[in-house]
């Protein structure tokens, strides 16, 4: 790979997943496109979700398990045909397991125009103190 190559954003279209466990409703389920960074006070996840309303996202933590669910349903009348279709409908599903590092009482999501941005705060390190001890 050359270095101009390595520089190049390269789009990767959002990719169906299959489930080992069987579904309740009828459709597709989406794993969605993830990006990750890490600083050394907390973990960002930046997950791209078109079509999501914030109202219709389900964010759980159990078990040091965080999941991601949401339904999109179809924008348009089912007798409409499509132009150009932005993105598939269906469901999205993603899973992360956290570690003893994250502060899971501080973890806060926002959703902006398709892209979910959780903030996974670091656990505090113990600061070094003295104690000073105190005579009687």
């Amino acid at each position: 790979m050359t270095d101009t190559q390595s520089k190049e954003l390269k789009v990767q279209e959002k990719q169906e997943i299959s489930s080992s466990a069987e579904q309740t409703t009828p459709g597709l389920v989406f794993t969605p496109a993830v990006d990750i960074f890490e600083t050394e006070k907390e973990i960002t996840l930046l997950a791209d979700m078109p079509g999501v309303k914030a109202d219709e996202l389900s964010i759980d933590l159990r078990d040091n398990t965080l999941t991601l669910t949401t339904d999109i349903a179809s924008a348009g009348d089912l007798n409409e045909e499509y132009i150009l279709k932005e993105y598939e409908t269906g469901r999205y599903y993603r899973q992360f397991t956290l570690g003893e590092l994250i502060d899971q009482e501080k973890i806060d999501a926002k959703l902006i125009d398709g892209v979910l941005r959780l903030s996974l705060p670091k656990v505090e390190k113990a600061t070094p103190k003295t104690i000073t001890v105190k005579a009687g």
